[in-house]
């Protein structure tokens, strides 16, 4: 597997090997022994969660504000732009985003470290998200950041208006947002 860092060290782009021919393919999308060895990190997953969502879907910027979690996040089918926001108190990148796309066809994983916000854009006829997480989904400690707050500045590749839940829409601003230690 190869590792990329990101503009913010600790979220990591992950590519893992993939054999195919004519047939079609192979690849391991986990593997806890090969993923602390290239990362040096080793999360203890709980929970796999999976979505599928339509075109212009938006959902997020989620966080839990206890029982933070860390998520490995790819795409089987469809193409997402995928956003993570640093909610870190003490970090140098606080209220930095970074994003990129993951797909069903290039494989890329992304990890997002407990302390972060993290959403995603659909932006394929429909997409399904697979991720893992480091804690289990606690409803009563959810909380959204709104999509467009100015203080962030994510540059979403909208061409329109997203489809957002009700949750999403009444997401909190940035500056009201619960920080991590």
């Amino acid at each position: 597997m190869k590792v990329f860092p990101t503009s913010i060290p600790e979220v990591l782009v992950i590519e893992p090997v993939m054999y195919g021919d004519e047939r079609g393919f192979f690849l391991e999308s986990y593997n806890r022994k090969l993923f602390a060895e290239a990362t040096g990190l080793d999360p203890d997953f709980v929970q796999d969660n999976h979505s599928r969502s339509a075109r212009n879907v938006l959902r997020g910027m989620h966080y839990q504000s206890k029982n933070p979690q860390g998520k490995l996040i790819r795409v089987v089918a469809g193409e997402v732009y995928d956003v993570v926001v640093d909610l870190r108190g003490k970090s140098p990148t606080r209220g930095k985003w970074t994003g990129g796309r993951l797909s069903g066809e290039n494989k890329r994983m992304l990890w997002v470290p407990p302390g972060f916000a993290h959403g995603f854009l659909v932006l394929s006829e429909c997409a399904e998200v697979l991720y893992k997480t480091t804690e289990y989904y606690a409803p009563q400690f959810e909380h959204s950041i709104l999509w467009n707050d100015e203080d962030v500045a994510i540059k979403w590749p909208l061409t329109s208006e997203p489809t957002l839940s009700n949750k999403d829409r009444a997401g909190i601003r940035f500056a009201d947002a619960e920080l991590f230690d």
